[in-house]
């Protein structure tokens, strides 16, 4: 009986500390877009529709693995993509879910192009033209090395 109870306990604390380890193919499966309306606030901008499996981990803890993109000369705004710069969606390899904003609790000691790992808060963006469609936030970097 107690061996039972030592399994309960233990599955109970694993699964509260679990997190979601992420791959890029679900970030690509978990959204779709509608075309934007001629009456459309925001031309050009297309709205995105997330799986439910996406809206399960808004606000939850996840790490994936991607390269680091430094997008200013301040090293101040950053993203994760599936592919190192040169090969990055706005160059024609993939589309915007290859992408995500990352906001660090500390600036990061990594390069540009270095493939990192990130554990963070996940949030999705459904309006913002201005920001990525995923985003973490709180992130925190690991070399993947």
């Amino acid at each position: 009986m107690r061996f039972f109870v030592l399994i309960a306990l233990f599955w109970t604390v694993t699964s509260v500390t679990a997190q979601t380890v992420l791959d890029w193919s679900d970030l690509s499966e978990g959204i779709s877009w509608e075309l934007p309306s001629l009456e459309s606030m925001i031309p050009g901008f297309q709205k995105a529709t997330f799986s439910q499996k996406m809206k399960t981990l808004e606000g939850k803890e996840v790490t994936i693995t991607g390269y680091l993109l430094v997008l200013d000369g301040r090293q101040s705004v950053y993203l994760l993509s599936k592919n190192p710069m040169a090969s990055c969606f706005f160059c024609g390899n993939g589309g915007p879910e290859t992408v995500m904003d990352l906001e660090f609790t500390e600036k990061p000691s990594f390069v540009m192009d270095e493939l990192i790992s990130v554990k963070g808060t996940f949030h999705l963006n459904e309006n913002d033209p201005n920001a990525c469609y995923y985003r973490i936030e709180n992130a925190d970097a690991l070399s993947f090395k």
